[in-house]
């Protein structure tokens, strides 16, 4: 008999509101990772980041009752979704988002969906619905809008038109990270706990960003800090590595890849909110209808299906 490593899946409607909210607070940590990066160093600040996550989570490493050893594959599976999902994420996001606005890296991130879309058809072989495809060209035609708008909020020093540029394709090479990380922690979510996975794959990440991050702490004057920065810190710790972690992994049980990429739109809606409320960036009329045509898309994706009615034998 096979037993359970964790709670029963949760329903759909669940399921939706943890894909939501982990994304919501990605959107917000990407947003309030820039006054940090003026503090920090980049590799001090996901060293940092990192840390928090293994202390928060030591509790989790340990297999939950009845669960199966990982084998090689599902170990490599893990190392990946790290790399790509928490590392590579980290340091191309933090590095962009010094280089250009909290809502242009929204704008960008707009295109998450769609990559995701495209790499579970691609390598989990998940049938696109039509209401997913839908919501993907939603999520399509509220980057092209954003795109139609000029990004605000000059790099530092420099070329500020150039270094924005390399700041908005560090935040793209993110947007692949993120697809990446959705659709390998579908695979990994078969066999593996939510809790597990999250404290594993920060253990990695800790493992990966170690020797950078000491190099830059050897130089850093932590007295400098002002407390508030570290309370922010703490934040983004326990959200970057804990809290969203989890809710996109326990959602994922119970949504295709596919789909659930849909809800990777809250990522940019709450990275603009964020920027304009709390950094004081702008939003123009036209970047809040791309951000309403996104916000469809999600409505798009999370309708009930009607299940279909046997034709009547004759």
């Amino acid at each position: 008999m096979r037993m359970q490593t964790e709670p029963a899946a949760p329903r759909p409607w669940l399921a939706f509101a943890c894909l939501g909210l982990s994304m919501s607070l990605v959107g917000s940590y990407v947003a309030l990772s820039k006054p940090m990066v003026v503090v920090f160093p980049v590799f001090l600040l996901a060293w940092l980041r990192f840390g928090i996550g293994a202390l928060a989570m030591a509790g989790w490493l340990k297999p939950a009752p009845g669960e199966a050893p990982m084998t090689p594959s599902t170990r490599a599976w893990v190392f990946m979704e790290s790399l790509l999902g928490n590392f590579l994420f980290s340091i191309c996001m933090l590095f962009g988002v010094r280089l250009t606005s909290a809502v242009a890296a929204g704008i960008i991130m707009a295109a998450i969906p769609a990559a995701v879309a495209l790499l579970s058809r691609l390598f989990l072989k998940e049938r696109l619905s039509p209401a997913t495809l839908a919501a993907v060209a939603c999520a399509a035609l509220g980057i092209g809008l954003m795109g139609l708008t000029k990004p605000e909020g000059p790099a530092a020093g420099g070329d500020a038109t150039a270094l924005r540029w390399l700041g908005n394709a560090l935040v793209f090479a993110a947007v692949l990270c993120e697809a990446a990380y959705a659709v390998i922690g579908k695979r990994l979510t078969g066999v593996l706990g939510a809790k597990r996975i999250s404290a594993l794959i920060n253990l990695w990440g800790l493992a990966l960003v170690t020797p950078l991050g000491l190099w830059s702490a050897w130089r850093f004057d932590f007295g400098a800090v002002a407390a508030p920065i570290w309370i922010l810190l703490l934040f983004y710790g326990l959200a970057a590595s804990v809290w969203t972690v989890w809710l996109w992994m326990t959602g994922l049980r119970t949504v295709p890849a596919s789909q659930a990429g849909v809800f990777t739109v809250m990522l940019p809606v709450s990275a603009c909110l964020v920027g304009v409320g709390l950094l004081g960036e702008t939003l123009q009329p036209l970047q809040l209808l791309a951000l309403a045509v996104s916000l469809l898309g999600v409505v798009l994706a999370t309708r009930p299906v009607r299940p279909s009615v046997p034709a009547a034998r004759r």
